[in-house]
């Protein structure tokens, strides 16, 4: 009967991280970043192979030369989460257009990811990172008592595979394009 209330209290506080993950706001790259955000800027991206959605394996040497966007979420079909997804979608042809690729990472099976995408029709890979492999390098796991998620943070990886952005706070609403900008700022230096 405890680990059953645990078992509540836990996905009760997990919709809850989803939600009020909401309200939060990352500054643009060009203003100062906090001393987790530096943490990972200038250092080589951790190498990983996960899969997606479709069971398809996905390496980071695979996207040598282009952008990459590592955007970590806390659970498939969460409010959140499914705001979030929903704006890469919208924007996923801009990011294509600027030599980007999209990867949403959870912490989510293969199954769940292939549900999610599913049902919300996504257009770029979701990673199922379900031994924490990837999170735990990058230290995004959040512990929620018996249920562990990754923290909503996105890496932003350039062509030569260096994260030269880490968002540590992120706004659902707003974050996807705030990605795409910065990208583009990027670019042009």
């Amino acid at each position: 009967m405890k680990i059953m209330q645990m078992a509540t209290i836990s996905l009760i506080s997990l919709g809850s991280f989803c939600a009020i993950s909401n309200a939060t706001y990352a500054a643009p790259a060009f203003s100062s970043a906090s001393s987790d955000q530096k943490q990972w800027v200038g250092k080589p991206a951790p190498s990983f192979k996960l899969q997606d959605q479709n069971a398809k394996w996905h390496e980071l040497k695979q996207y040598q030369g282009k952008w990459i966007v590592l955007y970590f979420y806390p659970k498939d079909d969460s409010p959140g989460c499914t705001q979030e997804a929903n704006q890469f979608k919208a924007l996923y042809p801009q990011f294509s257009k600027n030599n980007a690729v999209v990867l949403g990472v959870s912490l989510d099976d293969v199954q769940s990811h292939q549900k999610f995408s599913k049902k919300l029709g996504l257009n770029f890979p979701i990673l199922a990172d379900h031994n924490h492999q990837l999170a735990n390098q990058l230290g995004i796991v959040r512990n929620l008592g018996i249920a562990k998620i990754a923290k909503r943070e996105t890496f932003l990886i350039d062509p030569q595979g260096t994260v030269v952005y880490h968002y540590s706070s992120v706004n659902t609403q707003t974050h996807a394009g705030q990605v795409l900008a910065d990208i583009q700022k990027f670019s042009k230096k």
